[in-house]
């Protein structure tokens, strides 16, 4: 907490600041409440993520734009990525919610270690509910769009063998046994 002049007229109030821990504390993702998909967020809180969300859309870069557009013309079966996508409390560039798979466009932001943290934590967040994460740099969408789409489609073959394998080894337990 810190004591701030917030309206000049010499009162103190207080206020809260938002740090980041230290990766090394925990690595574990944090805890998440059993409630809907394990996210529990208030309707004022996911409001205003789906406003961020349209407004992002409206204001996408370059690499997201062309990424969307190619989206849009490829024929993925009955898998389809929306963009600019409310996942929990976080937003992602692209989610495929048949697959479980939320693409995420790493912009060129320098070298800014606090907005990598909270990347980090968003995706153990995401990957704690079954929901995997890749990272595509801006750079290579824009400069080599094949390569990014083989490794895209790569990693939605990955997903849809995951999800086999989870269903039979389901089954495979659930299936009674019979009795002696």
């Amino acid at each position: 907490m810190t004591k701030v002049d917030a309206e000049g007229d010499g009162r103190m109030t207080d206020r809260k600041t938002l740090q980041l821990r230290d990766p090394s504390e925990s690595d574990a993702p944090p805890a998440i409440k059993k409630r809907g998909r394990g996210w529990e967020i208030s309707e004022k809180r996911l409001d205003a993520l789906h406003e961020r969300a349209r407004e992002m859309r409206r204001d996408s870069s370059p690499a997201h734009q062309a990424l969307a557009e190619r989206f849009a013309k490829a024929d993925l079966g009955r898998h389809t990525f929306k963009r600019y996508a409310v996942v929990g409390s976080a937003i992602v560039d692209f989610n495929c919610h048949s697959l479980g798979m939320a693409i995420a466009i790493d912009e060129d932001m320098g070298d800014a270690p606090e907005p990598e943290a909270i990347a980090r934590r968003r995706d153990k967040s995401l990957e704690a509910v079954g929901i995997r994460v890749m990272r595509i740099k801006a750079s290579d969408i824009l400069e080599n769009m094949d390569a990014v789409l083989q490794r895209i489609t790569a990693g939605m073959r990955q997903r849809i063998a995951d999800k086999q394998d989870a269903r039979r080894e389901h089954q495979r337990q659930s299936t009674p046994r019979p009795r002696r």
